[in-house]
């Protein structure tokens, strides 16, 4: 047995929110069915961090990801419209920034460091470790993850304030897999909100 590896938040660490949209959730074009459960830890979380992000989709009408276009998904999250939009339960007066991501055809938008200036605002304020939690984990979560370990950053994925699609049964399992793979860590709210300092490494 291990002992509990808990996280003090501290200067130079920033949140980023993924894809809390309508269309992310239930009842959405491509929503998660346990989506709803992100909202507490969300909020848990946010007002401890001096540094907020929150990412969405912001597609045109013609995305190469839409299936009319040779993509894998129905239409979703286009630019303006109410599916696109942040669900009221994010409470966007805890973010300091939006990142649109998707916003040109040909861009998938899975991950927030694609096609944005994530980085270069991150670093501009100091950021070296992200805690990153939103919709969907096996999806936009992961890609976000593994740019942002790519890009140099250190990572911790919140997998409670997380939710995944599971398009195939175990996929949220085998992308948590995979973040840890390249070096980031998995935990959960409870291990954040804590005062014990960090123990890993």
């Amino acid at each position: 047995m291990t002992d509990r590896v808990t996280y003090d938040i501290r200067p130079g660490d920033a949140l980023v929110i993924v894809d809390v949209q309508h269309d992310f959730l239930p009842g959405g074009a491509l929503g998660v069915a346990e989506g709803e459960r992100i909202f507490d830890p969300i909020d848990a979380l946010a007002p401890r961090f001096a540094r907020v992000y929150a990412t969405r989709d912001w597609h045109p009408a013609d995305h190469s990801s839409y299936a009319q276009y040779g993509g894998p998904w129905p239409v979703h999250c286009v630019a303006g419209t109410h599916g696109a939009a942040f669900h009221p339960r994010l409470r966007l007066e805890n973010v300091d920034r939006v990142v649109d991501k998707g916003i040109d055809r040909e861009t998938d938008g899975y991950s927030a460091f694609a096609a944005t200036d994530l980085a270069d605002d991150l670093r501009a304020h100091g950021v070296r470790r992200l805690f990153v939690v939103g919709l969907a984990t096996d999806y936009c979560v992961k890609a976000s993850a593994l740019d942002a370990r790519a890009a140099g950053f250190d990572v911790v994925v919140i997998e409670d304030a997380s939710a995944a699609v599971n398009v195939d049964p175990g996929d949220e399992a085998r992308a948590l897999d995979e973040i840890r793979a390249a070096g980031a860590a998995v935990a959960r709210t409870a291990d954040v909100t804590g005062n014990a300092r960090l123990v890993r490494r």
